[in-house]
């Protein structure tokens, strides 16, 4: 039996290969189009998951007609009518198998619940929007499955929220909240915060279901809040202002939901799981926890076939996608990292997310003042922004000091001054750790590149150059090469 779980038709497309309900395949489309958070499938990924078959089912990640009743509602037309009819789209790309769909928060937590190690969890799905829903709990075991305890709907929704200010700060909305929470660490909160939480949500009350009201209607935006903040400290003000008030808002969220759940086992899901500062804050709060690597729309492609069957998967790991054959280049990769301190690494099966684990990764040695610049400069990004440290999992508490993992989902203290370029405004890293189950080349550099330095620490930054998704095949990493002149290994021989 072939299951292909799709998301797609929105933002950020993804198609997920299951065969007999294991796990065998799963990438973006934008990794084949090279459009950057592709919306659409496409025909080269529709090819590569052919090659486990013909499917025999396809589960959608969301219900079109009810996501059209909320698109009339916000105004958007009757447009989206055409656009929302699924069987068309996918036999415009020669896809005829059974249709079937699920709620689109319920997918988020399908995929979160069910790839976690937990019997019993309670789930916090928050987004921009699925078809009605901005914010859902639920607690989850495996005799019951997932009950739904509370929903807040359109409009109000702390994730169109924070991509408004995204976009008011200059950044594209749906693909640059990372940065304004990058930006926050050197601003002010306290300079706007209470002006904007006045300005844009109803008081938030501590007893009772959680609300979290907005006062206006984001969709379109908030480009007309204060216009005349535009100095370059303005703008690090209101993003830690943002920051700030999301940290709040999830934490009453939180705090809500760990009293309502029997369990203390925390799945986070949904594109504001991304947040992996404000995911630190209340991190503490629970037992475990556990995020899918792909906690955004993109996961749901897993999480619709999950929905469906309602049982746990065997969780194979982030190195899903299209595979560069050949061993990984540990020796050649090191030898360039202690040449000239920066090396790319194309090798194995491609991340399935919107982080570089090591198999799509721009490699470079952490220490001294000037590399932060130096990768910034290559990478074309706002010189002030840090990168995130790749570290041998058992050598990470030598060097930082709050909640760490494997897929760079929390941010913790950094304990060493001489890490500069991988240290934000507010002391704090993105970490990566690297255990002897994860990519072995990976791993394997790590080691050999803590013997030859005493450091156990690699910055990890995507492989991709600026606009585009991050490399796919070899094809991807030779223009990578060229582009910017930077070594990229896939195999024992360099492209250049």
């Amino acid at each position: 039996m072939i299951t292909w779980g799709i998301s797609a038709n929105s933002h950020d497309a993804a198609l997920a290969v299951f065969t007999n309900k294991e796990l065998v395949f799963a990438s973006h489309s934008e990794r084949y189009s090279g459009l950057k958070n592709d919306a659409h499938l496409n025909d080269k990924l529709i090819s590569e998951a052919r090659k486990w078959g013909e499917p025999d089912e396809v589960i959608w990640y969301e219900r079109p007609l009810v996501k059209t009743l909320r698109q009339l509602r916000a105004g958007q037309g009757w447009t989206y009518y055409n656009k929302n009819n699924i069987s068309n789209y996918l036999r415009s790309y020669g896809i005829r198998s059974p249709i079937r769909y699920t709620d689109h928060h319920l997918a988020h937590g399908a995929a979160g619940y069910f790839t976690s190690p937990f019997d019993a969890a309670c789930i916090i799905v928050i987004d921009s929007i699925g078809e009605f829903d901005t914010l859902t709990i639920w607690n989850a075991n495996k005799e019951k499955g997932l009950k739904r305890i509370y929903n807040q709907w359109y409009p109000h929704s702390v994730g169109l929220w924070y991509s408004a200010f995204t976009q008011r700060l200059g950044l594209k909305p749906q693909e640059d909240e990372y940065i304004l929470m990058g930006m926050a660490a050197y601003g002010d909160p306290k300079r706007f915060e209470q002006e904007i939480l006045d300005e844009f949500f109803y008081p938030m009350t501590e007893k009772g279901r959680p609300k979290v009201k907005l006062k206006h209607n984001l969709h379109r935006g908030c480009m007309w809040w204060r216009p005349e903040l535009n100095t370059p400290q303005d703008i690090m003000d209101i993003a830690a202002a943002v920051q700030s008030i999301y940290v709040h808002i999830l934490k009453y969220i939180s705090d809500w939901a760990r009293r309502k759940s029997p369990s203390g086992n925390l799945v986070l899901m949904g594109g504001c799981a991304l947040n992996c500062a404000a995911n630190s804050v209340i991190r503490s709060d629970w037992n475990d926890a556990w995020i899918m690597p792909n906690p955004g729309d993109a996961g749901s492609a897993i999480g619709a076939p999950l929905a469906h069957w309602k049982q746990h998967i065997k969780w194979p790991g982030p190195y899903l996608g299209h595979n560069i054959e050949g061993d990984y280049p540990v020796e050649e990769a090191l030898q360039e990292l202690l040449t000239t301190g920066i090396v790319g690494v194309a090798n194995g099966r491609a991340e399935f997310g919107p982080r570089a684990l090591g198999n799509r990764s721009l490699l470079a040695d952490p220490r001294g003042p000037d590399i932060k610049d130096r990768v910034n400069n290559i990478k074309k990004r706002q010189l002030f922004r840090p990168f995130a440290p790749a570290v041998l999992e058992e050598k990470s508490k030598d060097y930082f000091d709050g909640f760490t993992g494997p897929f760079m989902q929390y941010t913790a203290n950094c304990t060493d001054p001489g890490l500069p370029a991988i240290i934000h405004g507010d002391g704090t890293s993105r970490v990566q750790t690297v255990s002897s189950d994860q990519s072995l080349g990976f791993r394997k550099l790590l080691e050999r590149w803590n013997e030859e330095t005493g450091c156990p620490i690699l910055l990890n930054t995507s492989l991709n150059i600026k606009g585009k998704p991050i490399v796919n095949d070899e094809l991807d990493a030779v223009q990578f090469a060229k582009h910017y002149g930077v070594k990229v290994y896939c195999k024992a021989a360099a492209t250049t």
